[in-house]
C-alpha cells in the first residue's frame, strides 16, 4: 500500500472518530460570537397564523424591546407547512423533499414579519449571513430570519413516518448554540409546556421546570415543543435553557429576556 500523504497537524493520521480523540477536546470552551443575543423564535402554527389582532400588538411589543435587547427573530411556518407536508405525504415526497418545501413556508413568514418590523429595523437575515450579526446589530438592525434548519435534501430520517425531525424550533435552538446566545425563547399560544394540551383539559398543569432528560422520560403523546430539541440540549455547549411564553399576552417576553419567571423553563 502506497504510504498517505499527510500534513504535520495535532489530527495527524486521525479517523475523527476514535473516542479517545473525542474526550482529548471536551473541555475546549467554544467562541460565544454573540453572547449578548436573544433568540426568539415565532410560532407560525401559535401565533402568525392568528393574524393582524395577534400579531400587530406582538410586534409592536418585539420592537420597543429591540430598543433595549439584542434579538434574532426567528420565524416558523405554520398551517401553510401543515397543508404542504399533508399533500407531500400522501404524494410519497422523501423526508428530505418535505424539509425542502416546509422551509419556505417559513421563509414567507420571516418575509412577513421582516417587513411589519421595519419601523424598528426590521432586515431579512439569510442562513449565510449568520456570521454578519454582530455587524448588523451593532449597526441597530432587528434580524429576522426564518426557523428550518438547512438540511433540506439531507435532512436526518425521522425514524417514525415522513414528518421532517428539525423543524423551526430545532433551528432557533442550533443557531442560538452556534451564536453562543444568551437566550433562546420559544413564543407559543400557550402559557407554556402543560402536563396535557390545556386547550383539550382545562385541568392540565403547567409544568414551570423541568429538564431536557426528564421530559424525555416522560414520554408524552403531544407537547408544545419539537422533541428533537430536547435530545439536542443533552449535547448543547452554550445554550443551557430555554423558555416557552404565550405570545397572546403583552409582557411575557419581556420578562423571559429579563430572566424572570413565566412560562415554562426546559434545562439542559
Amino acid at each position: 500500500m502506497a504510504p498517505r500523504h499527510e500534513i504535520e497537524t495535532n489530527l495527524k493520521g486521525e479517523t475523527l472518530v476514535r473516542k479517545g480523540l473525542m474526550h482529548k477536546y471536551k473541555g475546549i470552551v467554544p467562541l460565544r460570537l454573540v453572547p449578548e443575543l436573544n433568540v426568539v423564535k415565532i410560532g407560525g402554527h401559535g401565533v402568525i397564523d392568528y393574524g393582524r389582532e395577534v400579531v400587530m400588538p406582538l410586534m409592536d411589543e418585539i420592537g420597543d424591546l429591540s430598543k433595549r435587547h439584542k434579538m434574532l427573530i426567528v420565524t416558523g411556518g405554520g398551517v401553510r407547512v401543515r397543508h404542504i407536508l399533508d399533500i407531500g405525504i400522501d404524494l410519497g415526497m422523501p423526508t428530505g423533499v418535505l424539509a425542502e418545501l416546509a422551509g419556505k413556508i417559513s421563509e414567507q413568514n420571516a418575509v412577513i414579519i421582516t417587513l411589519l418590523l421595519s419601523n424598528w429595523g426590521g432586515s431579512r437575515v439569510k442562513t449565510g449571513d449568520l456570521l454578519d450579526l454582530p455587524t448588523l446589530l451593532h449597526l441597530g438592525v432587528l434580524p429576522v430570519i426564518h426557523g428550518t434548519p438547512p438540511y433540506g435534501l439531507y435532512e436526518h430520517p425521522p425514524g417514525t413516518g415522513l414528518i421532517p425531525p428539525h423543524r423551526t424550533d430545532t433551528g432557533a435552538l442550533l443557531m442560538a448554540e452556534v451564536l453562543g446566545a444568551k437566550s433562546c425563547i420559544l413564543v407559543k399560544n400557550v402559557d407554556g409546556l402543560f402536563s396535557e394540551d390545556p386547550r383539550l383539559n382545562p385541568k392540565a398543569k403547567l409544568i414551570e421546570e423541568i429538564t431536557a432528560e426528564e421530559l424525555i422520560a416522560m414520554d408524552m403523546e403531544d407537547m408544545v415543543l419539537e422533541r428533537k430539541m430536547l435530545y439536542l440540549m443533552r449535547d448543547t455547549v452554550n445554550v443551557k435553557e430555554i423558555r416557552i411564553v404565550n405570545g397572546h399576552k403583552r409582557g411575557t417576553i419581556e420578562k423571559a429576556l429579563l430572566g424572570e419567571k413565566v412560562g415554562t423553563v426546559i434545562r439542559a
